[in-house]
């Protein structure tokens, strides 16, 4: 818990939690209407919609509009959200790799199976990269 209060309070002046959901379900999802994103954070879709419109007067993520369909609006991330997202991640990722560093080697390598079998309950198979494993594996 530690580590994500401390990944948000690297941000804290920028954007709020709720907004950070926002931009991390957008990195890790693709584009997203507000309509999803309500749904996904469970709260109003008018709370979602402003919620983003305050990222999009920031710079952080940008709205584009459906040729077809003027009524459906898609979130995308800018080049800046995009930054703050990485910034984000690499903060908890950081952190994480220092907790990783101290566990003794057997115990590493028992977080990393535990890591492995949650990718496969969620249905991701894990990766080579430690995407999923935070390099567990081969962290020494």
């Amino acid at each position: 818990m530690r580590v994500a209060a401390r990944s948000v309070m690297e941000v804290d002046h920028i954007v709020t939690s709720p907004q950070l959901r926002i931009l991390v379900r957008i990195a890790t999802r693709g584009p997203q209407n507000p309509g999803d994103i309500a749904t996904e954070l469970g709260v109003h879709a008018s709370n979602a919609t402003r919620a983003a419109e305050k990222l999009v007067r920031a710079g952080l993520i940008e709205r584009q509009s459906n040729p077809d369909d003027r009524r459906y609006v898609r979130l995308t991330l800018t080049p800046e959200g995009e930054r703050l997202v990485e910034r984000v991640i690499g903060h908890r990722r950081d952190a994480i790799a220092a907790v990783i560093a101290a566990m003794p080697d057997d115990d590493r390598e028992a977080a990393a199976r535990a890591f492995d079998a949650f990718a496969r309950a969620a249905g991701v198979e894990p990766s080579d990269d430690g995407r999923f494993t935070l390099a567990l594996h081969d962290a020494k």
